[in-house]
């Protein structure tokens, strides 16, 4: 069987954008090869960097397996008139081309009816490439695209070059008027540092592709790696300058290296060098330069302190006369002496001055400025310190509510401006070296500082969520704001999009609750900043009637999420737990790790296997009988295993009650597993769907006790069991 190579050779492609790219065009492939029963013996490898985009797929039939099958035709009542063929049958016989003679007929529900066996021979895998694929590159998802041919073929970059292979036949397809050959093309640079004619596509090398299994190589020899080979030249490279530095180490920034990775085909490194005195300027501002704006990685020493040098990755050889180390040290330089200008023009005016500042800066074009969102916020701030201060937790009122008045102030700054990864750490680095007010103890400024600095975390579940309990209110009630404000227009996120990004900042309100351990209800708080718009203008734009549902559906979701994509709890049991509340973060948490806990106990999968069984019984009665009583008769029960589990129950739920309250979930789970003899003895000797209507509903009634008072933890019904229900 053949081996197939694509690879569509283009423009730049953004580095943001070439991974996400690189697997829909896998799943594409994949599910066209499955479609047309070409699938390949292995899996589908890949080879993406900035100028193409490459799959290989090892072991494709040379063609589809031919089909034979029934196919039927007219009725046999049509198809015959005194026994000879009408023109309907000789019509459906010249359709499948079978002679007349040689039709069928066979019986079906509907009758008699004329067939024809036929086989349908397979069509051979490049006709069938060659017809498909064009269509499925065109419409690959780019966040940006562009069109440079014809209106209505669009790409992220033009085309330039299109290899489609067969082992070592060339699939015959077209690609915005680029036909498909066995030519690829080869480091940009390299081909004219070699020296070398580039063909259609100046300064690169061609490179003749012999086959598919020898792609690989064929680029290595014209310097262009694949990913995992540019990450592990990329981190040696690193290595190596780093330690020509004594006692230095590159600071680790995973994204960063996926980005230089995605911005290179053929990597090196050079280590460079800056004036000692900008690192007077904050490391945070430093950093943020030289990372964002030019991509370098910045150097510490053992301490974790900035060392003043900082390694480029480039997409050439090495620079062995210096040039390309001293340009990127001069533009470092302009960038830095840039900071230091904005960070000194900025100390003229304190942020307390600024607050009225934002009035000129919007917030959102319905929901009106940043001055009035400040006032949301810190009202809301404050009530939420109010209500941890309540629950005993350590927080300190006023510090939140100063540092909400001056929170976002910095997006009136120039370095804000310039540099606008930065908002709200800049913020919290000013409040620290400004007088916010006169007399104010060195560590409330501090505080205060801190919690600006971090309101804007966690970005993402991976980030840390801040650091203090005044950071984590501050954050909230930001989040919440705005999160509030957009569904009450209607701006909820559907599908892809999310142009607020209101998933990410639900997603940053649960992970700080949750690992704060903060007192809230995720209802309360949007409630409360729904209400800080009451009697506003922004009000008086609000549309969406189901606000609440709305925003508890959200909730609910971004809690799933987080239990199970950050906290690992399987799928069921996060099921389980939310079933019951998806309210209180903390709480889902710990009852989520008590299911977990027990779970895997033979009498808790028996106690789910038998609640499961409940509630199938109590949803067929109610669809069948319309009869279930509400209370149990103990006068009414004649079986003992039923009486058993009846006297038990009362005594098991004071006990669970017990537990709960104190937050031993485990081990309430525990005092629910023992009911698992009397409930097993009950399901042997007793029919609850009786043809006795009294006797019938006093039994659905004492499963509809079970059920309600012992499903306050988790709904067990939930859990995934290897048990089978019955509903007897």
């Amino acid at each position: 069987m053949p081996d197939f190579l694509l690879e569509i050779g283009c423009e730049e492609i953004p580095a943001r954008m070439i991974d996400a790219a690189s697997l829909e065009l896998r799943e594409r492939l994949s599910t066209l090869l499955q479609r047309e029963r070409l699938e390949p013996a292995g899996e589908i490898s890949h080879l993406d960097t900035p100028r193409r985009l490459a799959v290989l797929a090892s072991g494709i039939p040379a063609s589809q397996p031919d089909i034979t099958e029934q196919v039927n035709g007219p009725s046999a009542q049509v198809a015959y008139k005194d026994g000879q063929p009408t023109p309907a049958a000789h019509a459906f016989a010249k359709k499948v081309g079978v002679d007349v003679g040689k039709l069928e007929k066979v019986s079906t529900p509907k009758g008699e009816y004329l067939a024809a066996t036929v086989t349908r021979k397979g069509r051979t895998a490049a006709e069938i490439l060659a017809e498909t694929l064009p269509k499925e590159i065109s419409t690959i998802y780019w966040p940006k695209a562009m069109y440079w041919r014809k209106r209505g073929e669009v790409f992220v970059r033009p085309v330039r070059w299109l290899v489609a292979m067969l082992d070592e036949q060339v699939v015959p397809m077209e690609l915005f008027g680029i036909p498909a050959g066995k030519t690829s093309r080869g480091r940009r640079i390299f081909g004219k540092e070699a020296g070398s004619e580039a063909g259609s596509e100046a300064g690169s090398e061609a490179v003749a592709v012999s086959k598919p299994s020898a792609y690989v190589e064929a680029l290595r020899g014209a310097k262009v790696l694949g990913a995992a080979e540019r990450e592990q030249v990329i981190r040696e490279a690193l290595d190596a300058r780093t330690r020509t530095i004594p006692g230095a180490r590159w600071r680790e920034d995973k994204p960063l290296v996926a980005t230089v990775v995605n911005l290179t085909e053929f990597p090196s490194v050079i280590l460079g060098s800056f004036d000692p005195e900008f690192l007077d300027l904050p490391e945070e501002v430093l950093v943020t330069v030289m990372r964002d704006h030019q991509k370098y990685f910045a150097i510490e020493d053992a301490n974790g302190k900035l060392l003043p040098h900082f390694l480029a990755v480039l997409n050439t050889a090495a620079d062995s006369d210096g040039l390309i180390r001293h340009g990127n040290e001069r533009v470092l330089r302009a960038r830095f002496n840039d900071a230091r200008f904005f960070w000194q023009t900025d100390q003229k005016q304190t942020l307390r001055q600024r607050v009225e500042l934002l009035r000129n800066v919007t917030f959102q074009k319905d929901l009106g400025s940043y001055y009035d969102k400040t006032l949301r916020v810190q009202h809301m701030a404050s009530w939420l310190s109010e209500t941890v201060k309540k629950s005993g937790m350590a927080v300190r009122p006023g510090v939140v509510h100063k540092a909400a008045l001056l929170a976002k102030t910095d997006l009136t700054t120039e370095l804000v401006k310039e540099f606008t990864e930065l908002q709200g750490i800049v913020g919290g680095l000013y409040a620290r070296v400004q007088q916010l007010d006169e007399g104010m103890k060195p560590d409330v400024q501090v505080a205060i500082s801190r919690a600006i600095y971090d309101h804007y975390k966690p970005e993402s579940m991976e980030d840390d969520a801040p650091a203090t309990v005044e950071g984590a209110v501050l954050s909230i009630a930001d989040k919440a704001d705005s999160i509030a404000g957009m569904f009450a227009l209607g701006l909820i996120p559907s599908g892809s999009k999310d142009p607020f990004a209101l998933r990410r900042q639900a997603n940053g309100i649960v992970k700080t609750i949750a690992e704060k351990k903060l007192p809230f209800r995720l209802s309360e708080i949007m409630a409360d900043a729904r209400g800080r718009y009451k009697g506003s203008e922004a009000e008086k734009k609000f549309s969406n009637a189901a606000y609440a549902e709305s925003v508890r559906s959200f909730f609910r979701e971004r809690l799933e999420f987080y239990l199970k994509d950050a906290r690992g709890y399987a799928y069921d049991v996060v099921s389980a737990v939310l079933a019951v509340d998806s309210d209180d973060v903390v709480d889902a948490a710990a009852r989520a790790e008590a299911v977990k806990n027990v779970r895997g106990s033979a009498d808790f999968e028996s106690i789910s296997s038998a609640f499961k069984r409940m509630k199938n019984i109590l949803r067929q009665a109610a669809e069948k009988t319309k009869i279930v009583a509400l209370r149990v008769d103990p006068a009414g029960l004649q079986e003992e295993s039923e009486k058993e589990l009846a006297t038990l129950i009362p005594q098991t739920v004071a006990t669970v009650e017990k537990l709960r309250a104190a937050h031993d979930y485990e081990e309430a789970l525990r005092e629910i597993a023992t009911l698992r003899p009397a409930i097993d003895k009950f399901f042997d000797k007793v029919m609850v769907m009786v043809d006795d209507d009294n006797l019938r509903a006093n039994r659905l009634a004492l499963l509809q006790t079970v059920v309600k008072e012992f499903s306050t933890i988790a709904d067990f019904s939930e859990i995934v069991t290897e048990g089978k229900e019955s509903t007897k």
